[in-house]
């Protein structure tokens, strides 16, 4: 990530300073006239880098304002240096950032933050900056002193980076990370402030001496200006925040990455990829409190998101025994009815549960039926034993001795498919090719009485491409994929429709004639239609509402 990371300090002699900062320094593109050159920014270079940095800000001036807390390393330190094995990425970490023309960029970014950009309450995050200065997410804080005014010093943590986009889409990312480290930082002084009241109370000294404010900072023994690393009692303070400031730079940059996308993508690709975002924070946010590394994240293609999805990583693989090979042959296997029924209660959205000793057959089950739905419609959890409430899963999968509740045999929500063994013999047998009818009977139990075989108007049409023959099984899921879309779109216009436009029913009545929802299985389409308004994205969700909210004219008036 080209960014930077810096730690300010408002110092009561000297105002806002730089304490320390961390920057990536990327490795070169490797050329034929550089085979055998030495890689720029290696010790020498540094030192030169250091040395023009030095001279950037080493004015007289500057140099006789530098105290014990506006200084962290002093200019002979060499610094900390931190190499990711993986990228060639190298994390430098000194007081002033190496190279000069960066030096005015976080010097104002440092100013800024302990001055005029302040939130409410003046402890926590805030953005600001331009194109010219570069973007920076700041979060000020306090730290406890019992010698400085008002028992606290005040300190800053800025990123400052020239994307803003990618800025504000790491906002809770480092807010979240950031906050760790401030909050070790805030305990450990707290500890430390706390010892030192026990010793000697300052704020009864204080009451009790004259007070002059031209003489304040003397009337503490000279220590106004105290370092940080005085403060929290930490030797090695800035060896951990070197540490702490690599991993967030590196971890930061390997989380978000730009992808080349054919066309608009789909709301099957748009929810892949918030679950996929939401595992990757839950991840970071675990190794982050582990202290252990980040490992960057699999950014995957659309097809290799869908795939995943559908066969869970292919845990189905793992397990011995027959298979379902498509929806066709799971067709074949249950019966046109017995299919249309189970297909039926897909749709609607009620729980499918399927009992068995098989895994592996009822997780290749699931596989199939679950690419009848949005991936936003999908919840399953593939075998189990115990019963999971139709809340947490419409995919259940049970160990045959589970019992049913009651209150879920009697609905007519779910639906259940016992699978029973109809011969033991040896599984070797059955994965050489024997048909699973000969191994497997299944029984399929509702108590639904609705008709199942007027709609939806999408079952009869997945029907009529499933049974022609002419048609390869590749053939039948796009297909299935260019349906699902289709009506995706009529979901979308319903939503906008009903939920943001708030539409009455008579006029909702005329959209679903319009998008051809109504007539024969009318009530099974539009059932479909508000189940399948459970699977659109927060993206899709949050664009319309934002377009509402900002007064932009609804597309239907």
């Amino acid at each position: 990530m080209n960014a930077l990371v810096a730690l300010c300090h408002f110092c009561e002699l000297h105002g806002p300073r730089t304490l320390f900062c961390t920057e990536a320094l990327h490795p070169p593109s490797p050329t034929p006239s550089q085979a055998g050159a030495p890689i720029p920014g290696d010790r020498e270079s540094d030192r030169e880098g250091e040395g023009l940095t030095m001279r950037a800000n080493s004015s007289a001036t500057q140099r006789g304002d530098m105290c014990e807390g506006c200084r962290s390393l002093p200019a002979s330190h060499p610094g900390f240096v931190s190499v990711d094995s993986e990228t060639g990425i190298r994390f430098l970490s000194h007081q002033h950032p190496r190279q000069p023309q960066l030096f005015s960029v976080v010097r104002q970014a440092c100013v800024r933050s302990l001055s005029c950009e302040v939130c409410p309450g003046r402890e926590g995050p805030i953005f600001f900056g331009d194109e010219q200065h570069g973007f920076v997410f700041s979060h000020t804080f306090f730290i406890k002193d019992s010698l400085a005014r008002g028992f606290q010093r005040w300190y800053s943590i800025v990123m400052v980076a020239m994307d803003r986009i990618y800025l504000i889409n790491s906002w809770p990312f480092l807010l979240r990370h950031l906050r760790l480290t401030i909050q070790s930082l805030q305990s450990t002084a707290l500890k430390v402030f706390d010892s030192e009241q026990c010793v000697c109370p300052q704020r009864a000294v204080r009451m009790n001496s004259v007070f002059s404010p031209a003489v304040f900072p003397h009337q503490r023994s000279g220590n106004a200006a105290r370092s940080l690393p005085s403060l929290t009692q930490h030797t090695n303070l800035w060896a951990s925040l070197h540490s702490s400031f690599s991993w967030l730079l590196k971890a930061c940059g390997s989380r978000l990455t730009e992808k080349l996308l054919e066309g608009a993508p789909t709301e099957d690709t748009l929810v892949l990829i918030e679950r996929q975002t939401e595992q990757e924070e839950e991840m970071s946010c675990w190794e982050g409190a582990e202290g252990g590394g980040s490992r960057p994240p699999c950014h995957q293609s659309e097809s290799e998101l869908y795939r995943d999805f559908l066969f869970d990583e292919g845990k189905a693989e793992g397990y011995p025994g027959p298979k379902f090979r498509s929806l066709r042959h799971l067709r074949q296997v249950l019966g046109t009815t017995d299919f249309r029924q189970l297909a039926w209660h897909v749709l609607m959205g009620n729980q499918v549960i399927l009992r068995g000793a098989d895994p592996g057959l009822i997780h290749s089950a699931f596989t199939m039926l679950k690419a009848l739905l949005p991936v936003g419609c999908v919840r399953s959890v593939t075998y189990s034993a115990q019963y999971e409430e139709a809340y947490r899963c419409n995919f259940l999968g049970l160990s045959p001795d589970v019992p049913i509740p009651t209150h879920v045999s009697s609905s007519e929500f779910s639906v259940l498919v016992d699978v029973v063994s109809l011969e033991r013999g040896s599984l070797y047998s059955a994965a050489c090719g024997e048909d699973i009818l000969s191994l497997y009977q299944f029984n399929i139990s509702s108590t639904n009485s609705q008709p199942t075989d007027k709609g939806p108007t999408l079952l009869n049409k997945i029907e009529v491409a499933l049974s022609n023959e002419n048609l390869s099984v590749d053939v039948v899921s796009h297909c299935l994929l260019c349906l699902k879309e289709e009506w995706m779109n009529k979901v979308k216009v319903l939503f906008k429709f009903s939920k943001v436009d708030g539409r009455g029913r008579e006029d909702t009545q005329k959209v679903l004639a319009l998008l051809g929802a109504t007539g024969p299985g009318e009530e099974d389409n539009v059932r479909l239609l508000k189940f399948w308004m459970t699977g659109l994205s927060k993206t899709y969700k949050s664009h319309l509402m934002t377009a509402v909210r900002g007064g932009e004219r609804p597309l239907s008036q």
